[in-house]
């Protein structure tokens, strides 16, 4: 069967309600697709009433029960997601590209139904959603979630609105919090590492999870594939701390390694040279299989006209956004040594060592503007991953 293209939007009322991670990991854990990309939108009066213009346009074979749920989504997109009426804030609308083999029906199993019988909990929209209907057939409350294809009749339409107006009304937002910004506002950027995506898992989810106890707000979103250039340059201030920490340890190891070998005392003095000598060399080849983990190639194996190519290793940027935002994530994030981590940490739970330590978060406010700068997360790949396919 060929690839299928198909999108989940999740709704400002789940990002609201922080349930954004528990969202996506059961989309990729229980999908079986590829996440290709991922954008952040605040939608306009025109995009939303574009979008639901489409939705309202219903298949002849529907039920009358099927016909009842499409006219809720329509009118729910309509009232939901456009900007507030009266202030003229902007929703926060999060869509995810999701690729593979029989990829609608695969992610709508995964989204579920909507139901007013439905108490299992199996599905997001059992967990996450609600349908409350009173006895006279009147709705009294109708919360979806998450929005995805039904079937593929229309859905390249559908893709093709969000497409339409996505650099107009995506990308990183600036109008779409629900608070007054004050003088203590940041913005972070959180890169959900390549470990996480090593094999079909709920992992990064679970992870985007463990970050809402810091009650930030995401503002942007990208699916990265780091170059290697953009991974050096990324990771180029931890090459002189790397050096620095090595030349004791490198000096240690390669006395008691040389006073083995030919059976003679070693002196501070050598053992001190010998530092200065290897730890350099150490610190370099740790350097290179950070580059490696995060792009996919060490340096000193890529050629000079393939060192800003997207790398093969795929992460997850994140933008949070709110007081004292920096602070907060690292918080939670946790020390860069899992085995020093406290319980309930990022890192404790999901890091293996220094280098596959589950994600990355920026120290300061200027070095978020940095590592944004060069990871260029406002150039997202949502457009070109759907011009790709439909061409």
């Amino acid at each position: 069967m060929p690839e299928q293209l198909t999108y989940v939007l999740v709704n400002p009322h789940t990002l609201r309600k922080s349930r954004t991670g528990g969202v996506i990991s059961r989309l990729l854990l229980r999908g079986g697709c590829e996440l290709a990309a991922a954008q952040m939108f605040a939608p306009s009066r025109e995009l939303v009433q574009a979008y639901a213009a489409i939705l309202g346009d219903a298949s002849p074979h529907l039920s009358a029960h099927d016909r009842r749920i499409r006219t809720l989504i329509r009118d729910y997109v309509l009232e939901h997601y456009a900007p507030d009426p009266i202030t003229g804030r902007r929703q926060r609308v999060m869509m995810l590209l999701f690729r593979g083999e029989n990829a609608v029906a695969r992610i709508r199993q995964v989204v579920g139904q909507i139901s007013e019988r439905s108490v299992t909990g199996e599905s997001v929209r059992d967990t996450y959603g609600d349908y409350l209907v009173e006895k006279n057939g009147r709705v009294n409350y109708f919360e979806p979630a998450v929005l995805t294809p039904q079937e593929t009749r229309g859905l390249r339409e559908k893709i093709g609105v969000w497409l339409r107006y996505s650099a107009r009304d995506g990308g990183i937002l600036d109008n779409a919090l629900p608070v007054a910004r004050t003088a203590r506002m940041e913005r972070t950027l959180v890169i959900i590492k390549p470990d996480n995506f090593t094999f079909p898992s709920g992992r990064p989810g679970r992870v985007i999870d463990m970050f809402s106890k810091t009650g930030l707000y995401i503002v942007g979103t990208k699916v990265l594939h780091m170059s290697v250039a953009q991974a050096e340059e990324f990771y180029g201030p931890v090459l002189k701390t790397l050096r620095e920490k090595f030349r004791e340890p490198a000096g240690l190891r390669a006395a008691e390694v040389l006073a083995r070998e030919f059976q003679c005392a070693i002196s501070p003095k050598a053992t001190a040279q010998m530092g200065e000598i290897m730890g350099p060399i150490w610190a370099d080849n740790q350097f290179q299989e950070i580059v490696r983990f995060m792009s996919g190639r060490r340096p000193s194996e890529c050629p000079p006209r393939e060192r800003n190519q997207p790398g093969t290793e795929k992460s997850l940027a994140l933008i949070y956004e709110g007081e004292h935002a920096v602070a907060k994530v690292r918080e939670v994030l946790g020390p860069t040594d899992p085995r020093k981590a406290p319980p309930g940490s990022v890192r404790k739970e999901f890091g293996q060592d220094v280098m596959v330590n589950a994600a990355h978060a920026s120290d300061s406010p200027k070095n978020a503007q940095r590592e944004m700068g060069i990871i260029r997360i406002r150039e997202n790949n949502f457009r070109d991953v759907i011009r790709r396919f439909y061409s």
